[in-house]
């Protein structure tokens, strides 16, 4: 079994009006799996994801990341300075459920934004990409079947779209985990399974470590390696996704079982 990519220790976030959203959570992440995260909304998934790459500050706990060129872990609740944090963000990208694309821009353009961090800064206020990053870039679209798009602009494009086009921005970072904060949860039900079957693509053809927030049980069979279950900011369920029976999704969700799709 591989080592852990990350460890989660004793996880604690509290927000300034007091809202405690991790309670000591805890868990590790294998190399190469497909980790789902489950629970209500305001269960503590979301802050989860950002504690993760230091979108966040977490209150207290340990976030513990390993650098697989070093084999050293590094504590990232100690990352004091930006470039510390620029590079962690290098290695764990992210996608959101509102795609976060610049809409005026081509779909290029936004896939070029991946590569900010490996440019210097009057470069990147130029548009000055090298034809390396613009190759990358290509690489990316075609992986994720949207390279004829790459110079429409990127709100001409339906939200399935935009969302494949902030993966491909994702991995222009060569990320070695990426994190989806409910990246299918403003899509109809077909394009769900579009998303959902390039993030699998992107894990199982590149070996990244995806950590993904779902609501809906019949995604989390599907596409889940394992699931961990968040209830009021606490782990409640840690295990095989064939073991979440609808008794389970029920105790995780209580009355909002009802709310989500469980076939």
């Amino acid at each position: 079994m591989s080592e852990p990519i990350l460890k989660i220790k004793n996880l604690v976030k509290t927000y300034p009006n007091g809202v405690s959203a991790l309670k000591g959570v805890s868990f590790d992440v294998k190399k190469g799996e497909f980790l789902v995260v489950i629970g209500l909304s305001g269960s503590g998934k979301s802050t989860l994801l950002r504690c993760l790459n230091r979108l966040h500050d977490p209150t207290s706990g340990e976030v513990l990341f390993q650098d697989q060129e070093t084999k050293q872990y590094v504590d990232t609740t100690k990352l004091d300075s930006a470039s510390g944090i620029r590079g962690l963000r290098k290695r764990i990208g992210m996608i959101f459920q509102h795609f976060n694309l610049i809409p005026r821009h081509t779909v290029l353009s936004n896939v070029l934004m991946g590569r900010l961090s490996y440019t210097s800064t009057l470069k990147s206020m130029l548009g000055m990409f090298s034809a390396d990053d613009k190759a990358q870039a290509m690489k990316y679209l075609k992986l994720v079947g949207i390279a004829e798009k790459a110079h429409i602009r990127a709100d001409q494009l339906s939200g399935g779209q935009q969302q494949r086009v902030a993966i491909a921005r994702a991995l222009t970072q060569q990320p070695q985990i990426l994190l989806a904060d409910e990246p299918v949860a403003s899509l109809d039900p077909a394009t769900c399974h579009t998303v959902m079957d390039y993030l699998r693509k992107v894990n199982q053809e590149l070996g990244i470590t995806i950590i993904c927030n779902l609501h809906f049980l019949s995604l989390v069979r599907q596409y889940a390696t394992r699931v961990i279950a968040l209830k009021g900011g606490e782990l409640v369920y840690e295990g095989d996704p064939k073991n979440i029976d609808e008794a389970w999704f029920e105790k995780i969700y209580g009355q909002g079982a009802k709310e989500v799709h469980i076939n």
